[in-house]
């Protein structure tokens, strides 16, 4: 008896978890299809607005242009980061080397710095080398990261070294063990680390508002941003351009649900 009735009030806490957190995003679904005054007295049901908010934001702003910059930076941004902080976390978990620990910790250390602590000498570097107001300047700051070399260092403690022993006996090198042997093994965790550093890319608000000023090099974040910071902002259409800004967020995470989960538990495939 007992355990059926903490069975049934795990059930019910459950439910009630997951009302909450999808709740937003509902919400957010609905308000989509009706206009700004109805969202602002809080009406709850579906409305016959979707395509003329959908319109209306095609006319405010190049939506085109909008998701090819906030596309651009993202998939560059993770194709870079992954390949450069893999190799990054290999060598520190693969090599042998008097000075790695000291450097692994000053590493661990620059993961305490908050990034508004890096903002000003980074916009003052970037603003001699002529960059400020191109996507190279959003680029660039996260294509080596802290904890993305963390994770992988931690992960690689699950590969099994007998597989790089073999490689070598079997003459391949360095390179082709890292690309032909360890990222087939270790697809869960670039699978985790694509999805964290694509969402991180893809939601980036503060430095691209800093660096980006003209329109045309605007992200999506940043142009909902302006959306909403208007003297009359239509919330129909910023929950469009939230609607549009979710979704390659929730595919990316669906299609690569399993590995991200085996990718954050560490395990090798």
């Amino acid at each position: 008896m007992k355990s059926k009735f903490n069975k049934a009030f795990m059930y019910i806490f459950l439910i009630l978890v997951s009302i909450i957190c999808i709740f937003p995003f509902i919400w957010m679904l609905i308000s989509t299809t009706n206009l700004s005054k109805d969202i602002t007295l809080g009406k709850m049901t579906i409305g016959a607005e979707l395509l003329n908010n959908f319109r209306r934001l095609s006319e405010m702003v190049d939506l085109k242009q909008v998701l090819f910059n906030s596309s651009k930076i993202a998939i560059i941004v993770t194709i870079v980061a992954i390949v450069v902080c893999s190799m990054a976390g290999y060598g520190f978990e693969m090599y042998r080397s008097k000075y790695k620990n000291y450097l692994f910790i000053l590493l661990l250390v620059s993961m305490m710095l908050p990034f508004s602590a890096m903002m000003i000498p980074l916009f003052k570097m970037f603003s001699k080398m002529g960059l400020l107001n191109t996507h190279i300047a959003v680029i660039i700051p996260g294509i080596a990261t802290a904890f993305l070399i963390f994770f992988f260092r931690q992960s690689n403690k699950t590969f099994p070294r007998e597989l790089m022993e073999a490689a070598r006996i079997d003459g391949l090198n360095e390179v082709q063990i890292f690309f032909k042997v360890y990222m087939p093994s270790m697809k869960s965790t670039f699978s985790a680390a694509a999805i964290i550093t694509f969402m991180a890319s893809w939601n980036g608000f503060l430095w691209p508002l800093i660096v980006l000023q003209s329109p045309d090099k605007k992200t999506l974040p940043l142009v909902i941003s302006s959306l909403s910071s208007a003297y009359q902002p239509d919330y129909g259409v910023i929950m469009a351009a939230i609607l549009i800004s979710v979704i390659p967020t929730v595919l990316i995470f669906f299609l690569l649900q399993k590995n991200f989960v085996e990718g954050m538990v560490g395990s090798v495939k």
